[in-house]
């Protein structure tokens, strides 16, 4: 159900988290959102920042906008783009170091490494009783990003199974994690029916982990069958949006998470077997591997494929003509009505400064309108790249 991106032709994104102003030093740590908004002081700086994030991707020149996972806490290397639906959501307690018998053996890294430091510094709820949803105002937040703008805002969320690799059972409501990621998937899809109820009709589901697993245990493994059985039931009833669905490996604090970033062995589940209308793909820090795959069906792909043409791993600004070149080579395999371009990942979670993120974004959209105007298309308007608009203008004597 292409809604966004319907009458739009070769669109420019970015994934979703952006850099917080330095001045948003607020956090929520768990409070619903209309509790914060009770205190000026909160109230003022977080509509501020959404004012500030969309004013930096509309002047960038984006056709897309997001509304830049302002909600998330500005904690230890983005780790709230999982714990914000686990503070909130019934079922969980605490804050823990996950255990070494339940942790994910794509999560053990050595001593001395940054991701030790991270995944050893994140804490974790305990299951400790059945998972039911509780609101997540993702309504309210997409709500405020899109009353300041006329471009259109997605709106994105960490998929449920992601969560899942984190957690360990205090309970004896549960038998295993698969009932855990199951009821997690149920909850998020009533807040986004709720969400999707409030207007939006563009929905990011972050990072469902298919591509994980069937590197690991195969693409016909129960594992798998049972992943992808969860992440439908997550978007379950929202036949009237646009429904993105995000693949990266791996951002927090920048950093690739595994090894082995293939695409091969979940292409197919991607691209045919969920539910979906967009696949976004990590392309520019894989230097563009595998974008092959999708020349055998050009022009008849059953969801368009947004490419990531700038990498959120790298702090050298990209220019037009490096994003330019990219498109081109995404165009050898897709045809530029099912093609979207976008970053790799996201900028915030501890990444990149607001000025690196600000000229990555807009090369984004000067490069997509470099290969517009070779194709013959309309192209849009880029405030930051006009002359007279700089934020310095050189004396001409």
């Amino acid at each position: 159900m292409f809604t966004v991106t319907k009458d739009l032709v070769l669109p420019c994104t970015v994934t979703g988290s952006w850099p917080r102003p330095r001045w948003f030093d607020d956090s929520m740590w768990g409070r619903p959102l209309d509790t914060c908004m009770m205190d000026v002081r909160f109230r003022e700086k977080f509509t501020d920042a959404m004012t500030t994030v969309i004013g930096d991707l509309d002047r960038a020149g984006l056709d897309i906008l997001t509304h830049g996972d302002l909600h998330c806490d500005d904690d230890m290397a983005g780790r709230s783009w999982h714990h914000y639906p686990l503070q909130r959501w019934a079922g969980f307690a605490g804050d823990h170091l996950q255990s070494e018998a339940t942790r994910s053996p794509w999560l053990r890294y050595p001593p001395g490494t940054m991701l030790n430091e991270i995944y050893t510094g994140w804490r974790w709820p305990h299951v400790t009783g059945k998972v039911e949803h509780r609101p997540l105002d993702y309504p309210k937040i997409w709500r405020l990003a899109q009353a300041r703008t006329h471009k259109p805002v997605r709106f994105g969320t960490c998929c449920s199974q992601v969560m899942g690799l984190f957690l360990d059972l205090h309970t004896s409501h549960y038998r295993d994690r698969r009932q855990v990621v199951w009821d997690m998937a149920v909850a998020m899809n009533q807040e986004l029916r709720a969400l999707r109820d409030a207007g939006c009709r563009c929905i990011q589901i972050e990072e469902p982990t298919l591509h994980f697993w069937a590197n690991t245990y195969g693409s016909k493994s129960d594992e798998v069958k049972f992943m992808l059985d969860a992440y439908n039931r997550e978007v379950e009833g929202l036949d009237d949006v646009e429904i993105w669905i995000h693949t990266c490996w791996g951002n927090p604090n920048m950093q690739r998470v595994i090894e082995n970033d293939s695409y091969r062995e979940s292409f197919e589940l991607y691209l045919h077997a969920c539910r979906g209308d967009v696949w976004t793909v990590e392309m520019t820090d894989r230097g563009f591997r595998e974008i092959e795959l999708f020349g055998a069906m050009k022009g008849r792909l059953p969801k368009k494929v947004c490419v990531g043409a700038v990498s959120h791993r790298t702090l050298q600004a990209d220019r037009a003509e490096d994003v330019a070149a990219r498109v081109r080579q995404a165009l050898r395999h897709v045809a530029p009505e099912q093609l979207i371009v976008s970053s790799d990942c996201g900028f915030g979670r501890q990444g990149c400064n607001r000025d690196v993120a600000f000229f990555k974004t807009t090369a984004i959209a000067q490069g997509v309108n470099l290969v517009r105007r070779e194709l013959g298309l309309p192209v849009s308007p880029v405030r930051a790249a006009e002359p007279a608009l700089q934020t310095d203008l050189v004396p001409k004597g």
